[in-house]
């Protein structure tokens, strides 16, 4: 599959959220299912997170073979940026935005590049892994954050 490829699902999956976020009401949005969970303000806060995290992967491996960067500590960063704080309408059109554009950054990725490494902590990881990845991991929040979210 192509960065375009994935990109394209990328827009797919932002065009099909949007209503059933933004229909998420705000207080809905704010609660946890547990101490130790995160609330549908906090899973968003860490997509943007996310976000900005490979923003810096995949704009770097277009013109670095190897890249040496922390590995994300999505709680701390979580923790300290204080998500719940937020409306949940704005961490929504954030979301919304930055995922338009990486989409659009994922469109520019040069073939020649996929094989580039992100080497973290734990193990090295391709461009296009991370490109198909990060789509994967997004999906997968926010069906979480959707999941019994019809009456909220």
């Amino acid at each position: 599959m192509t960065a375009a490829d994935v990109a394209a699902g990328l827009e797919e999956t932002l065009a099909s959220s949007r209503a059933p976020l933004l229909a998420i009401s705000e207080e809905a949005a704010g609660q946890r299912g547990g101490p130790e969970n995160w609330s549908k303000k906090e899973i968003l806060g860490h997509l943007i997170d996310s976000a900005s995290n490979n923003h810096q992967r995949f704009v770097r491996l277009q013109h670095q073979e190897l890249l040496v960067m922390p590995a994300y500590q999505q709680n701390d960063w979580v923790r300290v940026q204080h998500y719940d704080g937020r409306q949940w309408r704005e961490l929504v059109d954030l979301w919304l935005a930055y995922n338009r554009h990486l989409a659009h950054v994922m469109r520019q990725v040069d073939s020649n590049a996929a094989g580039h490494i992100w080497r973290s902590p734990e193990k090295d990881y391709t461009l296009e892994f991370l490109v198909e990845d990060y789509v994967t991991h997004l999906r997968h929040h926010i069906a979480q954050i959707l999941e019994g979210s019809a009456a909220g």
